[in-house]
């Protein structure tokens, strides 16, 4: 505690001498006004405030309203503390180890408020390749700007006086369509490389240009996405796939030359051309469903994105001998563990893309009573969906994906005519049922 106020009473100092003044932009020449940002975030900036803290929403959401977007959700930045924060609300807890933030729980909404970041120091923990693994050392507003990655992002909204602080530009950035780093590029991208990332989803989400200063040194400082622990990676990839412009992302990552071992075998994919056709009907398909307000999959996000390569490997286990069942599994196991020394993809969203992937085979039986077993499994929607993906892709003739489309849209009668006849190898041996000794006998089971 004696270090953190070391820090930010003479940190104060430094970015005193270090910062200019920020701009102060009057709602008049913003727009913002109070009722446009979300009731939660306002009363835990008006609490702040009223216990002598600054307190502002920041980041994303200022930025999104600037251009006439709707935020996700409303970050919090003050120069209280996270003890102090966790004592001003009652139902708040402090999380993170990296740097610690707190979640405090307004109703529904759950607001991310973080302590105003100070400079990095020369005792600062980093890898051998500069990456920062642990930063609570906090500070002064004017540092806590420097310390955000793009211009974009180091907007400050004053909810009581409407105001917008800028301190690097950011607004004039905005309406010249220019996503522009913060510092010296390649530093910044040592400190934490996923901002590489970031570049490339808030430039292809927002519409921007990257400053060429900060797209230049991407391509050749990808692989420093190789130290970066794989749940941060899978975090950022979500946000990407997600954005609700997942196929301009991925044009922009190949472009950058972040795909190759981003996704280990994303850059396969892409040079297989039926792979890239599949992979790109299906983020075009989450884009729209995103922009549609539909709920979006991340275990069929990724059961899309890896698809082929469980093909071309499913072949090979064939090829050697193997059963069709048994060979599909093996290789969705070899895929998800290629995959899993990048992306920390969770045992859940795992199963779910297993599910999906298991399910293609049973799609092909369309005779007996399997048919109507397959429409009661609890996956059996997103397994459809992605069966018909594959027909629009060309994999598979697009009479199979009809055929489904139908079956689950008729009634019994109509469903019972369209079964297909069973091959002759199909039909099960029915077991002989045991004959009923005769009424008055006992079947002494031999004992006579």
């Amino acid at each position: 505690m004696i270090r953190k106020l070391i820090s930010r009473v003479f940190g104060g100092k430094k970015a005193a001498a270090n910062h200019h003044e920020p701009a102060v932009i009057p709602v008049s020449g913003h727009g913002i006004t109070r009722d446009r940002i979300s009731s939660g975030s306002r009363r835990v900036c008006e609490t702040l405030q009223a216990k002598g803290f600054k307190a502002f929403v920041v980041g994303g959401a200022v930025r999104d309203l600037l251009i006439g977007a709707e935020p996700k959700d409303f970050d919090v930045a003050t120069d209280a503390t996270p003890e102090e924060v966790r004592a001003a609300f009652r139902r708040s807890r402090i999380i993170g180890r990296r740097f610690q933030i707190v979640h405090v729980m307004m109703g529904q909404e759950t607001l991310e408020v973080t302590t105003f970041r100070g400079e990095l120091g020369a005792d600062t923990k980093k890898d051998e390749h500069g990456r920062v693994l642990h930063d609570n050392v906090f500070g002064s507003q004017a540092e806590d700007a420097a310390r955000r990655d793009f211009t974009a992002n180091a907007l400050y909204y004053d909810p009581t006086t409407e105001a917008v602080i800028d301190y690097h530009h950011g607004v004039g950035d905005l309406k010249a369509k220019t996503l522009r780093m913060i510092g010296e590029p390649r530093a910044r991208y040592r400190e934490d490389p996923v901002r590489m990332l970031r570049a490339v989803r808030l430039a292809a989400k927002l519409g921007l240009i990257i400053d060429p200063e900060a797209s230049k040194p991407i391509r050749e400082m990808a692989g420093l996405l190789e130290n970066v622990p794989a749940a941060r990676l899978f975090d950022e990839m979500l946000k990407l796939l997600t954005s609700g412009h997942s196929v301009k992302c991925l044009t922009q990552l190949r472009e950058a030359g972040l795909h190759h071992g981003l996704l280990p075998l994303l850059d396969v994919i892409l040079e297989q051309p039926m792979g890239e056709k599949f992979v790109m009907l299906a983020l075009a398909n989450t884009d729209e469903r995103i922009r549609r307000g539909k709920g979006t999959s991340p275990g069929f996000l990724f059961a899309t994105l890896l698809w082929h390569e469980v093909l071309a490997h499913w072949e090979k286990i064939k090829a050697g001998g193997e059963a069709k069942i048994p060979a599909l599994y093996q290789a969705m196991d070899t895929v998800l563990d290629v995959q899993g020394e990048k992306l920390a993809i969770t045992r859940r969203i795992a199963g779910d893309i297993k599910d999906i992937w298991a399910l293609q085979p049973r799609f092909e039986q369309r005779a007996g009573k399997r048919p109507y077993a397959l429409l009661e499994q609890p996956r059996f929607r997103a397994g459809y969906d992605f069966l018909v993906l594959r027909a629009q892709a060309g994999e598979i003739d697009m009479e199979m994906a009809d055929w489904w489309t139908r079956f689950q849209n008729v009634d019994g009668d109509k469903r019972a005519e369209m079964l297909l006849p069973e091959a002759a190898g199909d039909k099960k041996k029915r077991r002989r049922r045991k004959k009923k000794p005769a009424n008055g006998d006992v079947d002494r089971g031999g004992d006579e």
